[in-house]
């Protein structure tokens, strides 16, 4: 900072200065007494009121005025306070001279001191600001070195992996070489070995040439490995041509190790192929030679008798006198031999049987015990189910297959197998003339088919619905072989016809109660029909047969007692409310009403003429002849008409040996009478004439009658017989 000039005290120059300070002042306070326009502008009066209005509002121009005084003179007083001040401020300053220049002396000093703080202030804000510059470019290059740092972790730990997965460890090596592959150990480095093979053949593709230095060591791994397996599988899969073998036991060793498969199919296809083609070709030559041989054995246990094309139902086995001692028509009645046409207990093999284990031939065979043929097929197609359901899993876990391959697989497998079945099952049902056998074949194919399907082993449908096809075809030709066996029954060919239940019609309830049970669970429209037809053909049979008795009533029996043995034995088959119990139900029905109207005619014919035909009587108007009719009917109570009631209930019980069908049927018969009587009654009560003609003769009243039917210990209802008309 440059030195500062001497500060001057001269007198004159301090006059001067205080003369020109006063003269300034007072300029300024004239001023303020003068107009800011200059003189050559035009004044508007507005802007001079202005401008005065202004200058009034000044203190020294307002004390003025208030003193009421001589603004000139007021302005020479002020000139005169200012000299006046002036001289008084400059002996002030002469005064304080020394101390005016220790201050600049002390300001100087100040200065300089104030000058270098500037300085060492500008250097250290230059300092600070180069310090800036290092801390920022520090914590950039600090962010730069974070990020390589995080590079290389990262690519530190991508190439870790990488290094992990591609190098082959000794103990891999030594395991593989040397340890059984049935060892847990072994397993565990196939599953290693096998990722490694795989990630170098992936990193092989994007030119690794670390790849390179591992390639040798795992395909020379792969191949030892692949030759272990394929030994140890085909070991398995011989042993299934092993007699007596159990094959659950290889199976299982091979699930234990299905990764062996897997690892096969990925790295040597051909191979894999191998074993699928030699499992295929063993367990089809297996399976095809149990079946053969079981079923072999199998059909030696057959019950000895079967029926045959005459064994139908409308075939005369009633034994004949012209038959002789050297005849051959007549087959001997074996000890186990299966009845044709009724169900018994042949429907155990559709439940506790269904799911029984299957029949040991040898074993049987030395107890010397035989089966009807439904036996044997259940346990047939039992075994055929369980070893298709266990193969078709194992197949599809080991193998590999989803469900569009794995059918195609399981049929290479079974294909010969099921046509030998079906072979078998073709040859026998088509010389079976056994309809409940058929049936009971059906059925037990209908419950496996759900066996297998909620085993989730849908292939064996196929199989399946062929045999129940084959099956129906058959029972289509025996119900029409029997059905025309019905309608080729002449009864008149028969010795006699007695008034109870025909066998024909005996045969017929059973098979059809039968059939009918077999069909609740799963019903088949095909035999549904057919049921229908022969169902017609009996009806139709029976009506042919009652023909055969001259009279009405005895008619009637035969057909009400066939009809009821029908219905009995469906309900005892079925329920009550079953469409086939309604059919007979409503037939029988209508042949009971007949019957009841038909057995009082003996007895009391000339009480039913007359109320029958009571409106003609009456029109006539002939008293003589109604009294001659009165008297006759009369007479059929003069005597000792209860033992009319004995002859008839008598009479229904012969007719009727079932007390389940003759005690209702005998309530109705007195019901119907009651309802004669009680409209004779009021015929008598109602009309002049007859009130006239019957003055005479005795009749006794209702209740009297109804007392003695009581005795019959027949539950009636007060009312009841007033139903009929």
């Amino acid at each position: 900072m440059a030195t500062e000039e001497p500060f001057h005290t001269d007198n004159t120059d301090l006059g001067d200065l205080e003369s020109e300070q006063l003269y300034l002042e007072a300029a300024n306070i004239l001023q303020k007494l003068q107009l800011d326009k200059p003189v050559d502008e035009e004044w508007s009066l507005d802007d001079m009121e202005a401008h005065i209005e202004e200058n009034l509002q000044d203190q020294f121009v307002q004390e003025a005025l208030t003193q009421d005084i001589d603004l000139a003179q007021y302005s020479e007083q002020i000139q005169e306070k200012l000299q006046i001040h002036e001289k008084a401020f400059v002996q002030d300053f002469i005064g304080e001279t020394n101390n005016i220049a220790n201050l600049h002396i002390q300001i100087s000093s100040c200065d300089k001191i104030l000058e270098s703080m500037d300085h060492m202030l500008r250097n250290f804000q230059n300092n600070l600001a180069n310090i800036s510059n290092e801390i920022r470019h520090l914590q950039q290059y600090s962010a730069e070195l974070n990020i390589k740092k995080k590079n290389r972790e990262l690519v530190r730990g991508q190439l870790s992996q990488v290094v992990d997965e591609m190098v082959v460890p000794q103990s891999m090596i030594q395991i593989i070489m040397d340890v059984p592959v049935t060892e847990r150990q072994f397993l565990e480095q196939l599953h290693e070995l096998s990722h490694k093979i795989k990630f170098v053949k992936e990193q092989s593709f994007h030119d690794a040439i670390a790849c390179q230095d591992v390639q040798e060591v795992l395909e020379k791994l792969r191949i030892k490995t692949i030759s272990k397996i394929r030994e140890f599988i085909l070991q398995k899969i011989y042993q299934f041509r092993k007699p007596m073998t159990n094959y659950e036991v290889p199976q299982n060793a091979l699930l234990r190790n299905r990764f062996f498969y897997e690892f096969l199919l990925t790295n040597d296809r051909q191979i894999a192929d191998e074993i699928r083609r030699e499992y295929i070709d063993t367990l089809s030559k297996v399976y095809f030679s149990y079946f053969k041989a079981y079923s072999t054995k199998l059909i030696k246990l057959q019950l000895d008798e079967k029926a045959d094309k005459d064994d139908l139902l409308g075939a005369d086995d009633r034994p004949r006198s012209n038959i002789s001692f050297f005849s051959t028509s007549a087959r001997p009645h074996l000890k186990h031999r299966a009845t044709v046409f009724s169900l018994g207990n042949r429907d155990c093999v559709l439940k506790q049987e269904l799911e029984a284990p299957i029949i040991v031939p040898h074993a049987q065979q030395k107890a010397e015990i035989k089966y009807p043929y439904e036996y044997l097929f259940r346990s047939e197609q039992y075994a055929l189910l369980d070893n298709c359901c266990r193969e078709y899993l194992f197949l599809c876990d080991f193998f590999m297959l989803n469900n569009r391959s794995a059918p195609d697989f399981f049929m290479e497998i079974f294909e010969k197998t099921f046509k030998l079945l079906q072979k078998n099952f073709e040859t026998y049902i088509s010389d079976s003339y056994d309809p409940i056998s058929i049936l009971l074949c059906i059925h037990l194919l209908y419950r496996y088919q759900v066996i297998a399907n909620k085993r989730n082993v849908p292939i064996l449908n196929r199989f399946h619905e062929i045999l129940i096809h084959i099956c129906e075809n058959r029972f289509e030709i025996v119900m029409k072989a029997n059905i025309d066996s019905v309608q080729r029954v002449e009864p008149h060919k028969f010795s006699s016809i007695e008034l109870n239940p025909h066998f024909i019609v005996r045969r017929y309830a059973e098979f059809s109660g039968a059939v009918t049970r077999l069909n609740e669970e799963f019903s088949n429209e095909k035999i549904s029909t057919l049921m229908t037809r022969l169902q017609v053909e009996i009806l139709t049979l029976i009506i042919r047969m009652a023909n055969e008795f001259p009279q009405r009533k005895e008619q009637l029996i035969f057909i009400i007692n066939n009809y009821d043995l029908i219905l009995s034995v469906l309900t005892a088959y079925t329920s009550e409310d079953s469409p086939e119990c309604d059919a007979v139900k409503n037939l029988l029905r209508e042949r009971i009403d007949e019957y009841v109207k038909e057995v009082l005619i003996p007895y009391f014919s000339p009480l039913i003429t007359f109320v029958r035909d009571s409106d003609q009587f009456l029109s006539d108007g002939n008293i003589k002849q109604l009294e001659n009719k009165l008297t006759i009917i009369s007479k059929l109570f003069s005597g000792d008409f209860k033992k009319t009631f004995d002859l008839i209930h008598n009479d229904v019980i012969r007719s009727f040996p079932s007390l389940k069908l003759s005690q209702p049927i005998l309530k109705e018969v007195f019901t119907q009478f009651l309802s004669y009587y009680h409209d004779f009654q009021r015929l008598l009560s109602n009309n002049t004439n007859l009130k006239t003609a019957s003055s005479n003769i005795s009749l006794p009243n209702l209740h009297q009658l109804m007392v003695e039917i009581k005795k019959f210990k027949l539950p009636f209802d007060g009312d009841q017989f007033k139903s009929r008309s």
